[in-house]
């Protein structure tokens, strides 16, 4: 099935009315696409990812400060809540795998990983969300809790990036690795911080996403744009 035909559907307006903090104008652009019936992922991609890039490399330069990051912060929450049960309605009983998910300890930054959420609920995964600030225990706890065959641990600040070791060293000392898959994501994850891990293979499907199989406990890494 093609998607739905997008011409003349405005995706820089969202994109900078995001930039600016606008969550009027995103959510009545986003409610208008979904109107005309275009795929909530074209939004998604074509309209708030890339209005929060800017947003990223605009606080990375300085030229944004926190109050800025959050305004535009609400303001996508006000496309993706509109997106989410249409992301999510795919789910069944019949899941494909659970995935356990949170921002490492420390981290209070959840647009992403709230993202990546949808987007395997969406794909027919069981996702448990565990929220931001998330400690290892109780990682490791929900992985045990609800059987998970993935965990995903995300990241925003460099400074928060050790805990996600510490979380995948407890996920290791309880004797879980072997059993799942671990995803580490969020802005600052490179190639060069996850120098521990060998590329395996690429995944399609969402911008700036890697995949690295998990062998002998090592991560996979997924880089997903939102921040």
């Amino acid at each position: 099935m093609s998607a739905p035909d997008d011409t003349g559907y405005d995706y820089p307006k969202v994109a900078r009315a995001l930039i600016l903090g606008d969550r009027d104008t995103v959510g009545q652009m986003t409610r208008a696409g979904l109107d005309r019936g275009l795929d909530p992922k074209q939004i998604i991609f074509k309209g708030l990812i890339p209005g929060m890039d800017v947003v990223g490399e605009k606080f990375r330069r300085n030229e944004y400060y926190v109050p800025q990051v959050l305004l535009s912060a609400r303001a996508m929450y006000a496309g993706l809540d509109l997106l989410k049960p249409l992301l999510t309605a795919a789910s069944t009983n019949e899941y494909l795998g659970t995935v356990v998910i949170g921002t490492a300890q420390g981290d209070l930054h959840d647009i992403g990983k709230n993202l990546v959420a949808m987007m395997l609920e969406g794909a027919g995964f069981k996702v448990v969300n565990l929220g931001r600030d998330v400690s290892p225990e109780k990682f490791c706890a929900a992985v045990e809790e609800h059987g998970a065959t993935i965990v995903g641990i995300s990241a925003l600040m460099t400074t928060t990036m050790p805990a996600m070791k510490t979380t995948i060293d407890e996920v290791k000392k309880a004797g879980l690795n072997g059993k799942l898959k671990v995803l580490v994501g969020g802005a600052p994850i490179t190639q060069a911080r996850t120098s521990a891990t060998t590329p395996r293979k690429s995944r399609a499907g969402a911008p700036r996403e890697r995949e690295r199989d998990m062998q002998d406990g090592r991560p996979c890494v997924l880089g997903v744009a939102a921040r």
